[in-house]
């Protein structure tokens, strides 16, 4: 999904304690890997230390605080009963979508000057809406789970986790994993950091569930296209070997330290190029026992 990204990498506990006056005991902390974190650390091991490991806030985002506001009127839409799910009825739901962001994020009412630019970017937020309704009809669709959290956990690996928009599920029991984009669709040959993002729910749904999803489907509401690919279990296994080499690659960058930069376009919306070496920058200290508390790995110059 495209919005303020809540699947944080960072070291979690298990969900839940045990209630009455005794306090139970902690859990062990495990690291954990989203598609989003997996992929800040591929296009910029800095910004991925950056993000996990410092911590570093970063300036809220109009695009991001939409696609949030959108996700949300798209979860609830299917609270309406079926014949209900209209236009006007995904529109009735932006004002309380809207008090649910300023609730989650009040920053983001420094994004405009006046209510006039605020109601423009409502405008647009509700235009986006419109479109959706242009490639689906929600009135014929019943999703078995929204906003779902999944999750698994790699042997010898970190904790693989994320959150599905959207899960359908047929009469015989087949899934398909439907994500939705509030920007435009890649260019043809230029799919692949969607795709990875959706064959990383596949594959964490593959192992919990022992389904293999026979469809990965994304919504663009920026341009009105749908992108589907069916994945097969070689890609599965292929991903698999993936992220274990790049979860191989994290835990030698926070053991030695080596978090360099990487150039490339994106640098140029980057929120950290104050403090980025490639732009004259030079990055914060490491909190102490801030690796270990994120990724689980001791640095060299602490174990020595």
């Amino acid at each position: 999904m495209t919005t303020t990204d809540p699947q944080l990498l960072a070291s979690t506990t298990t969900d839940g304690a045990d209630a009455g006056d005794v306090e139970a005991p902690a859990e062990p902390r495990v690291p954990g890997l989203s598609p989003s974190r997996a992929n800040d650390f591929q296009q910029c091991p800095l910004l991925f230390r950056l993000r996990v490991v410092d911590k570093r806030p970063e300036p809220p985002s109009s695009a991001a605080a939409r696609g949030t506001m959108v996700h949300t009127v798209l979860e609830r839409l299917y609270d309406l009963p079926l014949g209900q799910r209209t236009p006007a009825a995904a529109h009735a739901l932006v004002p309380e979508a809207w008090d649910a962001l300023l609730e989650r994020s009040p920053e983001v009412v420094s994004l405009f000057a006046d209510d006039a630019e605020r109601e423009a970017w409502l405008g647009s937020a509700r235009l986006l809406l419109d479109t959706y309704f242009t490639l689906e009809d929600p009135n014929r669709l019943e999703p078995g789970e929204r906003e779902l959290a999944v999750r698994t956990l790699l042997e010898d690996g970190p904790q693989l986790r994320g959150i599905v928009d959207r899960l359908d599920v047929a009469p015989d029991g087949a899934l398909r994993v439907v994500d939705y984009k509030t920007g435009k669709s890649p260019n043809p040959g230029y799919e692949g950091t969607a795709l990875f993002q959706m064959r990383f729910y596949a594959y964490v749904l593959w192992r919990e569930r022992g389904v293999l999803p026979k469809m990965l489907q994304l919504v663009y509401l920026g341009n009105g296209q749908i992108l589907r690919h069916s994945p097969s279990e070689a890609e599965m296994r292929t991903l698999e070997q993936r992220l274990r080499a790049l979860w191989a690659q994290i835990e030698e960058a926070a053991r030695t330290g080596e978090w360099r930069p990487r150039q490339s376009r994106l640098c140029d919306w980057c929120a950290h190029r104050d403090v980025c070496p490639a732009f004259g920058g030079t990055p914060p200290e490491i909190p102490e026992g801030a690796v270990e508390r994120a990724l689980g790995v001791t640095p060299l110059a602490q174990a020595s």
